[in-house]
């Protein structure tokens, strides 16, 4: 779930640098591009942060709830129909 996380963070940092191509003050902010971890053991709280382009109202209502795109939805389908379980390759 953590490594998800992060990497949903480093997509959202991809999405502003493709953005800046065609939207030149897509970074006028100034703002380093990063992704911040964060933990607060007393509140047993970890915080990622990221300071890319984060999901619209129309792209959290097409994708909630469903399984991410790592390509383990499509594995689970091909083992169930007892295809080729080859495993390289096959998760991010």
């Amino acid at each position: 779930f953590l490594r998800e996380l992060i990497s949903n963070a480093s997509d959202a940092l991809d999405k502003i640098r493709l953005l800046s191509l065609t939207k030149t003050d897509a970074l006028a902010t100034g703002k380093d591009l990063e992704v911040r971890i964060s933990a607060d053991a007393e509140h047993g709280v970890l915080t990622i942060l990221d300071t890319g382009i984060g999901m619209t109202k129309a792209h959290l209502v097409q994708h909630l709830g469903t399984i991410a795109k790592s390509g383990t939805s499509a594995f689970i389908d091909t083992v169930a129909k007892g295809g080729d379980m080859n495993l390289i390759g096959q998760f991010g």
